[in-house]
């Protein structure tokens, strides 16, 4: 029985709801102009210094890039479903340095990962409990879990340079075909994500959730469940993401996952995902974190100043939130 029958008059605008997930307008619109832009840039910067063009400079920006496209991931599910999570940053810091403490103190490296593994799923579980049950602001909720879980992390490494002791390097350094295994992750990761929102039950009902609340409560939803199961996948993306970067890096400090929160709702926006939630594109959100990485990495090679590599993706990031909100200003 569909459960939508006995609410006629919430059944258009469900699907309304729904159906800001597929819209191809303006959506298609912005992926298109990220796809010209990430085009230009890539030409430009290899007219500029021909070695951005190699395949190994470009397989490096995948590689590169790859941490912050799995936490992309996880803010594009949260803010299509009209939430947002400050502290993943400070999540991917402390699994990291559980991980690096636990092996240090001898324990073996399996349940080491593990344990870093499954350290953001509960964080994320705990973030969606406070978030559904006190019905505060996600970003405020959020924003001060961050500081919970910075500071502990600072306390388990007392502030100190921990490192993995050459174990685990293969997530993060490992090659698969000629290919690095980490961006075989990140690609794995964003055609799960699209499929989830696109093709499952749960993923529809986040985009009804995110594009009213009220009436996903109204026609059935659970919202308080669908908020916790939701930060929760959203802590099972960071726990990955930390496993890489800390495959990739070898040793970790408290603060090695600082940044990474703005940079994945900078990417999110950039690719047309929006803070009023029911509206976002895993592809277009994906091809915000490229063009970041082409961005910095061709910056970089024409050993442009960092401050001025900055600015550079602040002035990004504003033209992209003007665009986005073009269709909204025409309406």
């Amino acid at each position: 029985m569909n459960e939508y029958a006995n609410l006629p008059n919430q059944n258009e605008s469900v699907d309304r709801a729904v159906s800001l997930g597929k819209r191809t307008s303006p959506l298609r619109n912005q992926t298109f102009f990220l796809v010209m832009v990430i085009v230009v840039l890539s030409v430009l910067f290899g007219f500029l210094n021909p070695r951005f063009l190699s395949q190994g400079n470009l397989l490096a920006v995948f590689q590169q890039i790859a941490v912050l496209g799995i936490a992309t991931m996880s803010m594009t599910i949260l803010l299509i479903s009209g939430g947002i999570d400050l502290s993943i940053g400070s999540m991917i810091g402390l699994s990291g340095v559980v991980i690096c403490k636990m092996v240090m103190s001898g324990v073996p490296s399996f349940w080491a990962i593990l344990a870093g593994f499954v350290l953001p799923i509960g964080c994320g579980f705990l973030n969606g409990v406070i978030v559904s049950k006190s019905r505060c602001i996600p970003l405020i909720v959020t924003l001060g879990m961050n500081y919970v879980y910075y500071g502990l992390a600072l306390v388990i490494s007392g502030g100190l340079f921990l490192s993995l002791k050459g174990h685990f390097t293969f997530l993060g350094r490992g090659r698969l075909l000629g290919v690095p295994v980490s961006v075989v992750v990140l690609f794995l990761v964003v055609l799960a994500v699209h499929f989830l929102l696109r093709n499952t039950k749960f993923g529809r009902r986040l985009v009804v959730m995110g594009g009213n609340e009220q009436v996903a409560f109204l026609s059935g939803i659970n919202v308080d469940r669908l908020k916790i199961a939701n930060y929760t996948l959203s802590g099972v993306l960071i726990g990955l993401a930390s496993l890489v970067l800390i495959s990739r890096l070898g040793n970790i400090l408290a603060n090695a996952g600082e940044g990474y929160e703005l940079r994945a709702l900078a990417s999110a926006i950039i690719g047309g995902v929006t803070f009023e939630g029911g509206r976002g594109s895993v592809l277009g959100a994906f091809l915000g974190v490229v063009l970041l990485g082409i961005v910095q990495n061709g910056l970089n090679i024409l050993n442009v100043s960092s401050y001025f590599q900055t600015f550079t993706i602040g002035l990004i990031i504003v033209v992209a939130v003007v665009v986005s909100n073009l269709e909204k200003i025409r309406r």
